[in-house]
C-alpha cells in the first residue's frame, strides 16, 4: 500500500535517540495530497511530538484540514496505534469512518477506523 511505503521510508527520519522507537506516519487529505510525519523526542520528556502530530501539523500548514486515510508504522511485533492524544488529534481532522492502517516492518498491517480507536472521543459538541 503506498501509503504505508511512504510512512515507512519517511519513520528513517525520525529523531529517537532516547527510546529508538522511530515511528513514521502518512496522511492523505481530502484533496489526494500525502503529508509525512514522524516522532521527535527531546531529552526533556515529555516535550516530543509524535509522527501523527507532524504529518497533521504540515498538512494544516499546506491549507488542508480534512483527513481522508492515515498510515502509521513502528519497528514493533505489532502494529502500533496511536497515542490517545494522536486518538484525538485524528479525530479532529477526519470523520468517524477514516481508516487508519497501522503497520509493522515487517509487513504486519491493522486497520481500524477512528470512531473505533476513539469511542466516546471529545467532539465540538461539548463545546455548546
Amino acid at each position: 500500500m503506498e501509503l504505508i511505503e511512504a510512512a515507512k521510508a519517511v519513520r528513517e527520519n525520525a529523531h529517537a535517540p532516547y527510546s529508538n522507537f522511530k515511528v513514521g506516519a502518512a496522511i492523505r487529505a481530502a484533496s489526494g495530497r500525502v503529508y509525512l510525519g514522524v516522532n521527535v523526542e527531546n531529552v526533556a520528556y515529555p516535550e516530543g511530538t509524535c509522527a501523527e502530530a507532524g504529518a497533521i501539523a504540515a498538512m494544516v500548514a499546506n491549507g488542508e484540514t480534512e483527513i481522508a486515510e492515515v498510515a502509521v508504522i513502528a519497528g514493533s511485533p505489532m502494529p502500533v496505534t496511536p497515542c490517545g492524544g494522536c486518538r484525538q488529534k485524528l479525530k479532529e481532522f477526519g470523520g468517524p469512518d477514516v481508516q487508519v492502517h497501522m503497520a509493522t516492518m515487517d509487513g504486519k498491517v491493522e486497520t481500524r477506523s477512528i470512531a473505533e480507536l476513539l469511542p466516546g472521543g471529545f467532539s465540538p459538541e461539548f463545546m455548546s
